[in-house]
């Protein structure tokens, strides 16, 4: 009965995720997925190399606090991070608990990154390491305040992160494929913008972080060969990108 019903939520959340079309739908479905294992929080993100000290340019989406993000990088935590030097090394999934024996490759944080993650109620979190079909590697993280996942439901989230990821990854590659078309999610922020939204705003409404959100403009702005956010919104407008 409980291998039913694990296999009934697995197969309802990844259809959930397959249907998806744009990167709003997706991000809808991954906040469905961590809530339903009482997660609070889920983030995609390229994987940082070992020289690397700012966490912000690799998140792709995340629906973490943008307060906690700005505090994290300007205490340069990435390297303290004590998960990261374990995922190159390893494609097995890392887990850590602040209250329950920390890490379980048997580091610790440091203290002050610690008493960061417990003001956000960061308490425990895991991390899926995966790789595209370019050969680029990635990570699926997840936090919140429960529990550690038994092994089963761990096993679960991870083959449904596994295909997550597949679905995200088409979504990446065919932004690649076109590098002068805005992506759904960059358009969405740009209609925004051109309401007269703030960054902070627009995160608030999208459940985004507001770096992630000036990530999204930075890139338009790219891409459409404008100098700054009102030059985007009246070239987006001529260009009936937004009404």
């Amino acid at each position: 009965m409980v291998f039913i019903m694990i296999a009934e939520r697995q197969s309802l959340l990844s259809d959930e995720i397959s249907n998806s079309r744009t990167r709003p739908d997706f991000m809808r479905g991954m906040v469905r997925v961590a809530g339903e294992f009482g997660l609070d929080h889920v983030t995609i993100l390229s994987a940082p190399g070992p020289s690397d000290v700012l966490l912000a340019p690799f998140v792709l989406e995340s629906t973490l606090p943008a307060q906690f993000a700005r505090e994290f990088d300007k205490n340069f935590f990435l390297r303290a991070c004590p998960i990261l030097p374990r995922l190159r090394q390893s494609i097995l999934p890392q887990t850590w608990h602040l209250r329950d024996g920390e890490c379980t490759n048997g580091r610790s944080f440091p203290p002050a990154m610690r008493e960061l993650m417990e003001r956000y109620g960061l308490m425990m979190g895991m991390i899926f390491p995966v790789t595209s079909v370019d050969g680029n590697r990635f990570l699926l993280r997840y936090d919140g305040d429960r529990p550690r996942l038994p092994q089963v439901e761990l096993n679960e989230l991870n083959m449904i992160s596994l295909h997550a990821f597949d679905v995200f990854d088409r979504m990446r590659r065919a932004e690649l494929v076109n590098p002068n078309i805005l992506s759904a999610r960059e358009l969405e922020v740009l209609r925004w913008t051109a309401q007269g939204k703030t960054s902070i705003e627009i995160g608030q409404i999208l459940s985004l972080s507001d770096h992630t959100i000036n990530a999204y403009m930075t890139n338009a702005i790219k891409k459409l060969d404008c100098v700054n956010r009102t030059q985007l919104v009246a070239k987006a407008i001529r260009l009936k990108l937004i009404n």
